[in-house]
């Protein structure tokens, strides 16, 4: 049981999720920020107003109005359209300048309002000056109110820290989202590619079989009274031709459901990058049957999500090559290692590997990363060799 899934957090889960959405993955990060409200109340601290300017006296009851204003405001500012969080970050701009004559620790509302700020529509420069405009604001208000210059000024720096911090986190959330949606794109072509291809294949055969099956049937029925012995032979071979088609029907079939190997190095590629990881890639393309390229195929794709999960990596290895008797396939990674009993889905690849006659071989040394690797040996074919296809693969 995970702790989202606790009867004592459900409720307050779902109270968060009311109030910030669950698709932005913020978590409870928007609901901890609140504690910076906090610094409202820091005059209770102070003997007197330090300095701050005699025209600036505390005062509860317009703090803590404001503290109800803000509120809504900052959790529509997560849940509106653009044009709200837009009104909603000004508006906490307004507060915070607003409050400047009742509390001079108003300038929290302006940190609040940066951090927004960075969050909102249009291009950086546009950004950029909303920024410069309010920090601009607070500055004129301080210096009228006779703030001490070092308020301004620390509130302009904390607000750019603050700006930068969210605007990279936003670039960054968006980028992985364009990836997520590449990688389904290319998840999407690759089943369409493979749909047309399955049609055509069934079409070329079936439309053949079937055309000499009716073509044979109907000999057979025209000979049956003049010539009963060839009338059987013809049924005979309508028979044949009906097994035959059958049998490569099944290795259709086969074909469908094989993984490519290809289309996984792709997607492994789009994966890993899309974690931050660089995955690098030297393969050959191996002529083997489709049930071989599904074992290889299901290797990468398992080798590839434990090193996204767990290895905690930057750099990635792929290599394939090959001899006209055998095939190998090494996946490496620069990852924290493990010395962790093999979970199932390693287990279910070494079955894979084994059942096909091959060997699977893993090392995984701490903080020197894991080396995956897979033999596989080819049927004995004369003629068979393994062509180098470096650029096909890397074109895919």
């Amino acid at each position: 049981m995970t702790l989202s899934s606790s009867p004592l957090l459900r409720g307050p889960t779902r109270l968060r999720d009311a109030l910030v959405p669950e698709a932005l993955g913020l978590g409870w990060m928007p609901i901890l920020l609140l504690g910076y409200l906090l610094f409202l109340f820091a005059p209770l601290l102070l003997p007197s107003n330090g300095g701050w300017g005699d025209s600036v006296q505390w005062r509860l009851w317009p703090t803590l109005a404001s503290i109800v204003v803000f509120l809504p405001m900052y959790f529509l500012a997560y849940r509106g359209s653009a044009m709200t969080r837009v009104l909603c970050t000004f508006g906490i701009a307004a507060l915070g300048c607003g409050l400047m004559s009742s509390n001079a620790f108003s300038n929290t509302y302006i940190i609040y309002a940066a951090a927004f700020v960075a969050l909102l529509p249009g291009a950086l420069w546009v950004r950029l000056v909303a920024l410069v405009a309010l920090l601009s604001a607070y500055y004129g208000l301080s210096a009228w109110l006779g703030f001490p210059v070092f308020v301004p000024v620390l509130t302009a720096i904390i607000s750019v820290a603050v700006f930068t911090g969210n605007y990279f986190q936003s670039e960054t959330v968006r980028k992985r989202a364009e990836l997520k949606l590449s990688h389904e794109e290319v998840r999407r072509l690759a089943a369409l590619a493979e749909r047309e291809r399955i049609g055509r294949d069934l079409h070329d055969l079936l439309g053949h079989t079937l055309s000499l099956v009716a073509l044979k049937s109907d000999l057979a029925g025209r000979l049956i009274d003049r010539d009963p012995q060839a009338a059987r032979n013809e049924i005979v071979e309508v028979s044949r031709v009906a097994r035959d088609a059958l049998a490569q029907v099944r290795r259709a079939v086969t074909g469908i459901r094989a993984a490519g190997l290809a289309a996984e190095l792709a997607s492994a590629k789009l994966l890993l990058e899309s974690d931050g990881i660089t995955l690098r890639y030297d393969a050959q393309e191996a002529v083997v049957p489709p049930d071989l390229e599904t074992v290889l195929a299901l290797a990468l794709r398992e080798a590839v999500t434990n090193i996204q999960r767990h290895a905690r990596a930057t750099l990635a290895e792929v290599s394939l090559t090959g001899t006209p008797d055998h095939v190998q396939l090494r996946i490496r990674d620069n990852g924290v290692g493990s010395a962790a009993v093999p979970g199932n889905g390693l287990s279910g690849m070494r079955e894979r590997v084994e059942s096909r006659g091959g060997r699977l071989r893993i090392e995984s040394t701490l903080r020197q990363g894991t080396c995956v690797e897979v033999l596989l040996p080819l049927p004995s074919r004369e003629g068979e060799t393994i062509a180098s296809s470096k650029d096909v693969v890397g074109a895919t």
